[in-house]
């Protein structure tokens, strides 16, 4: 096999591949098999008909065409690694020649990863928030610790946000009920945002036996584009009634004898979160320094696949497509950078490395790890998974090497995170570090 390369552009080639008749054998061969075992013919055997009947009946010429779609694929890939090339989406192949003579010559026309160097990654600087924990930021978490063991209480008031409000709701569409939007005696913290939207702000001030009437259009299922008149009847409004922060407090809600060892376990609990979300800050702006500092072609082919792919069933207006695609082209750069990462540092992924990533990946899906990593290989997508971790264990090389400072200038040591010390990671589920109070009920 003899492969010739010529540059379209630092993004695209076309290669052109001779094969001769003899090297296409092997396929010829597989390809009369192949149509042997597809096919009956009476007085012989499936799958041991003759060459010269399948020859007789189908004619050479299909044949040819079975075996040349067979050998274009690994001749294909024997030609890129001959010429090291890194392939980058379909490419475009045309058949110029096919004779016993000259055998089988073809062009492939495709995007690949150009050439561009890496930065030494020890001169790079990355800067984070800073980690202290505050008295206000404490308290926040105390309050919300209160929260769980608090009482809701009903008043006669007008319901403001913090108010957990029982309600009736009822959607309607050109007077037909929308069963998506309706529902009885539902609790709801005021000021929560967790319902349609226009919901908060038309129900907030309303008293007890009180109706709001507001409209809402959603953007997606069966009522998209639909306007849907919400009805919102108020059946009661309650507030919360805290316990004080107390030793008493202390004692019920820990395992501590003294409100001000809470707080002090609240703090240092808080200081541990404070580094893991440095981490994962100094992670994703060690990415975006490396975006911003390597100048790299994308192939615009590669671009427009994943257009192709996602506008494929007409959805999506102008703007929506030009964000994607913006999206696109840098999501394309950042694998382009992390694989080149990847193959210069020799990144290799091990067997508990991929589990680990199946298992996160499967709970994003809630889904069952094994029926997950199933998924990924009946869709032929299990290099593509490893592909994935390799990028992140590239990224996460890349971060040990930068300079990851706070507002102030001090150096971060993100060692233990980065290599998962279990101090760090250990939280107690009770500990809600992100402070959103949960909408509870309880008795009065």
């Amino acid at each position: 096999m003899k492969s010739t390369v010529e540059n379209l552009s630092p993004t695209r080639v076309k290669l052109t591949v001779e094969v001769s008749f003899a090297d296409l054998q092997p396929s010829i061969d597989s390809a009369y098999t192949r149509i042997a075992s597809q096919v009956n013919i009476p007085g012989f055997r499936k799958g041991k008909i003759p060459s010269r009947i399948i020859d007789q009946r189908f004619g050479r010429a299909a044949v040819l065409e079975e075996a040349v779609n067979d050998a274009i694929p690994s001749t294909l890939a024997e030609a890129l690694i001959e010429n090291e090339i890194v392939q980058l989406g379909r490419p475009d192949v045309d058949v110029t020649t096919l004779d016993e003579e000259a055998g089988l010559i073809y062009t492939a026309e495709l995007d690949i990863r150009p050439e561009f160097d890496l930065p030494d990654f020890s001169s790079m600087k990355v800067v984070v928030d800073n980690a202290e924990v505050d008295d206000e930021q404490v308290e926040e978490q105390l309050t919300g610790l209160r929260g769980r063991f608090g009482s809701l209480k009903t008043v006669e008031r007008a319901s403001k946000d913090g108010d957990v409000i029982l309600i009736d709701l009822a959607g309607t569409h050109d007077g037909v009920e929308v069963p998506d939007v309706t529902a009885s005696a539902l609790s709801y913290e005021l000021g929560s945002d967790g319902m349609v939207p226009g919901f908060d702000d038309a129900v907030r001030g309303a008293k007890a036996d009180e109706v709001r009437d507001f409209v809402f259009t959603p953007e997606g299922g069966e009522w998209a584009g639909k306007s849907i008149i919400v009805s919102a009847t108020v059946k009661e409004v309650r507030e919360r009634e805290l316990p004080a922060a107390d030793d008493d407090f202390a004692q019920l809600a820990s395992e501590f004898d003294t409100i001000d060892e809470l707080r002090e376990d609240v703090r240092t609990r808080l200081g541990r979160v404070r580094l893991v979300e440095q981490a994962y800050q100094a992670r994703d702006r060690a990415h975006d320094a490396l975006m911003e500092a390597i100048r790299v072609e994308v192939p615009q082919g590669v671009v427009q696949e994943e257009i192709d792919a996602h506008f494929g069933d007409g959805h999506g207006d102008d703007a929506h497509k030009e964000e994607f695609e913006t999206n696109a082209r840098a999501g394309v750069k950042s694998r382009l950078i992390l694989d080149k990462i990847v193959e210069t540092e020799n990144v290799q992924v091990n067997d508990a490395e991929l589990s680990e990533w199946l298992v996160n990946e499967a709970q994003r899906y809630n889904m069952a790890p094994d029926a997950f990593a199933n998924e990924l290989v009946q869709a032929g997508q299990i290099q593509g998974a490893i592909a994935e971790v390799r990028r992140v264990k590239a990224l996460s090389l890349v971060l040990e090497q930068v300079a990851v400072v706070d507002m102030n200038g001090n150096k971060i040591d993100l060692e233990s995170v980065l290599r998962g010390d279990p101090t760090i990671e250990d939280f107690d589920d009770d500990f809600d570090a992100s402070s959103d109070e949960e909408n509870f009920e309880a008795d009065e």
